[in-house]
């Protein structure tokens, strides 16, 4: 499980790497709607929080989706600028397309959503399809779907104010604190690219990122994701932003039409590793050992699915994935919730925090 871009030909300073308020201020909402992936910022996830308006609140959960399971491309800038306002400003500038398409993706929950050549602004077919995908994943993600193809630029309007409002209710002051931080691991990533190379450059940005040949003598990034996808860097380069806030993750935008965009951790997280006894981790390992349900377990650990959702995003029968289920449920690694008809599969993440802090890392990278 791999996504592949083509640097080919790519003269390193094309390999930008920069600093984003834009990407940092949806890694700490994501840290905020997924408390379970960022164990060390759960303390300050409670505070901010319990300080929020509950206008801001709501808001927030209108529209998490956009930046708990994964993040919609618009939200990783592809040429940063200095200042939130500057960033929001070029998301405005992207056409309604573009940006709904990009939104239905987080919001249907999987990164296999497909419309074929028509639009779901525009095609009643596409627009069912995508209403149908969005009401699987709840009421919420389904009102927001509507409004999105109903009104898009009121939804852009209110997603922007609903961010500008997170500004100033805690991202202005956390910006001040990391940003010398962030700046500094740009600029310690950019000497080692000009001194160095890109491939060592890389290298120091994870150890699950690397440059690989290709049989034709070009070249390729080859980075560890739940997905098997390629996208090409050549002719537009590609942009590395430092985060703080979005440890473990790797955030990789590479839809087509987008510049290849990475958010990375600034440092590698360190986790303990609790004892557990020999019998349990041998019964979980087994679980783990089979290559369809670690592809299960990485799609279950950004967010909840049904059978039906898991089935659907590996082209696996419902029964299949029944199977692969009962197996890891017998060795503790789920945990489930029945919403109305639908029965909800989820990782259990401290059960991958005992077996090991790289586990738990690789998994939800």
């Amino acid at each position: 499980m791999t996504l592949r871009i083509d640097i080919t030909g790519m003269p390193p300073e094309r390999l930008r790497f920069a600093v984003s308020p834009l990407a940092e201020l949806t890694a700490m909402l994501h840290a905020l709607a997924a408390t379970e992936h960022h164990p060390n910022f759960a303390t300050w996830a409670a505070g901010i929080r319990a300080a929020l308006r509950p206008e801001l609140a709501e808001r927030l959960q209108e529209a998490e989706f956009l930046w708990r399971s994964s993040r919609a491309d618009f939200l990783l800038p592809a040429r940063p600028k200095p200042s939130l306002k500057e960033e929001l400003d070029d998301v405005d500038l992207i056409d309604d397309e573009a940006y709904v398409l990009s939104a239905l993706v987080t919001t249907c929950g999987s990164n296999r959503v497909h419309f074929g050549a028509a639009s779901p602004l525009t095609d009643e077919a596409a627009r069912e399809r995508a209403l149908d995908q969005a009401q699987a994943r709840g009421a919420v993600q389904e009102a927001f779907a509507e409004r999105l193809l109903a009104d898009p630029a009121a939804v852009r309007q209110r997603v922007r104010r609903t961010l500008e409002q997170c500004a100033e209710a805690f991202f202005d002051a956390a910006w001040r604190d990391v940003v010398v931080r962030l700046a500094a691991d740009a600029q310690v990533k950019t000497d080692l690219r000009e001194r160095r190379g890109i491939g060592r450059a890389l290298a120091s940005v994870s150890g699950a990122v690397a440059v690989t040949s290709q049989g034709d003598g070009g070249e390729c990034i080859v980075v560890d994701k739940l997905q098997d996808n390629a996208t090409s860097a050549q002719g537009v380069g590609m942009t590395l932003i430092p985060s703080v806030f979005g440890s473990p993750h790797l955030v990789a935008v590479h839809a087509a039409g987008w510049r290849p965009v990475m958010q990375y951790p600034v440092a590698e997280p360190s986790a303990a590793v609790d004892a557990v006894p020999m019998d349990v981790i041998e019964r979980r390992l087994q679980a783990l050992s089979h290559p369809v349900r670690l592809r299960l377990v990485r799609t279950m650990a950004r967010s909840p699915h049904t059978t039906g959702e898991l089935a659907d995003a590996w082209r696996l029968t419902p029964p299949e994935v029944s199977r692969h289920l009962a197996v890891m449920r017998r060795a503790g690694l789920l945990v489930t919730e029945r919403r109305g008809r639908y029965v909800y599969y989820a990782l259990d993440a401290s059960v991958l925090t005992a077996l090991g802090g790289d586990l738990l890392s690789a998994v939800l990278r």
